[in-house]
């Protein structure tokens, strides 16, 4: 056994353990909800519901456009999140409210998602796009094939991921792509604070990824990773430090900020961090991680 933790996030009750295979390294939680229990931990107000929220009245802040222009030019080779490719198909699993669809609607692809959630998903659909409600399990096959699949902090939320994975190798073109982040178990974040670890998230993540096991996960659903990008953020960081002065009593004030940092606006923290963040994801010790896979047809 690594270790015992409990909700953090939506503070339901239960304690929960993560244990590491012996033979591949994958750590994993238990006990773990059913498939059919798992939507009382993703209530309404779940933090990534309410991210991806479309606010077509928002306004960029002008300063904070400075800071980033001025980061990205001294750091000119920011982690992309995709890899540059012309609009075509592209479906997002776990499209939460829809803002990665709107934004890659707006650039000309063709977006399609699936969402567990019915609140967040009725949310993507108001604004235009097809979306399946359910889960991957039980999504039918589509009738097109996508050039690439996506899943920003997915991976870690299902129940059997080699069938996932191998379900979407079923569902892509030839040579086509698959793009996954998920939290960094190999981090030395991970290391240090253990059940303190704000992407730790018992008991909605089910499996607790490091670059080495995720390598061997995607290749036994038929994927290739060709790259790994390492996060350049550090709202992870700050938010297990606030996890830890909560569990010791001390400064509270302080602590309670530090834990909403990561669904907060932290626009401004992470780019006048960046220098370090940039530093610290050169040796993969970010605790978020983004991989490009290729689909593998042998």
């Amino acid at each position: 056994m690594v270790l015992t933790g409990c909700d953090r996030i939506n503070h339901l009750p239960g304690t929960y353990h993560v244990v590491r295979c012996m033979d591949c390294g994958l750590m994993r939680t238990t006990p773990r909800p059913t498939p059919e229990t798992m939507g009382y931990y993703y209530p309404d107000h779940y933090g990534p519901y309410r991210g991806t929220r479309v606010n077509p009245d928002k306004k960029g802040n002008g300063r904070l456009s400075f800071l980033r222009k001025w980061v990205k030019g001294i750091f000119p080779f920011n982690t992309t999140r995709l890899p540059k490719l012309q609009p075509s198909r592209v479906l997002e699993i776990g499209c939460a409210s829809g803002a990665f669809l709107n934004k890659m609607s707006q650039k000309g692809w063709q977006v399609e998602g699936l969402e567990f959630s019915k609140t967040a998903s009725h949310a993507a659909r108001s604004l235009g796009f097809s979306v399946y409600t359910g889960s991957l399990e039980t999504a039918p096959d589509p009738q097109c094939l996508f050039d690439v699949v996506v899943g920003w902090m997915v991976l870690e939320h299902l129940h059997d991921p080699v069938l996932a994975l191998q379900k979407l190798h079923r569902w892509v073109e030839p040579n086509g792509w698959l793009v996954l982040s998920v939290p960094n178990a190999g981090s030395m974040e991970f290391k240090i604070f253990r059940d303190c670890w704000y992407a730790l998230h018992l008991p909605n993540h089910l499996y607790h990824y490091s670059p080495d096991s995720l390598r061997k996960i995607c290749a036994a659903g038929g994927w290739e990773i060709v790259r790994i990008f390492h996060h350049r953020t550090l709202t992870n960081l700050f938010a297990s430090t606030g996890y830890w002065l909560q569990d010791h009593g001390m400064l509270p004030r302080l602590s309670k900020k530090l834990v909403a940092l990561p669904e907060s606006s932290t626009g401004r923290l992470n780019y006048i961090l960046y220098a370090l963040a940039f530093l610290m994801s050169i040796f993969g010790q970010t605790g978020r991680m983004t991989v490009w896979a290729r689909k593998r047809d042998d």
